[in-house]
């Protein structure tokens, strides 16, 4: 796995934890931010296991969706 391919992540951790804020914001105010955390800590932290061994087979297919449509 690249560096590119974990900046990507981290990225697209952001994206998802600000879009899951914001759009919660109009029905959960006060647990908006807690809850876009949560969401995008899940996501990042599932494709980056900590001791997990079943990630593995899903981060290759993820890999290869990288592969095939981010040329970088």
């Amino acid at each position: 796995m690249s560096l590119k391919h974990q900046l990507f992540d981290i990225l697209l951790a952001g994206i998802i934890a600000g879009l899951s804020t914001f759009m919660i914001s109009f029905v959960a105010f006060e647990a908006a931010l807690a809850i876009g955390l949560a969401l995008g800590s899940m996501y990042y932290f599932s494709r980056y296991p900590w001791g997990s061994q079943d990630g593995e087979k899903y981060n290759e297919l993820i890999d290869e969706f990288y592969a095939k449509y981010f040329p970088f």
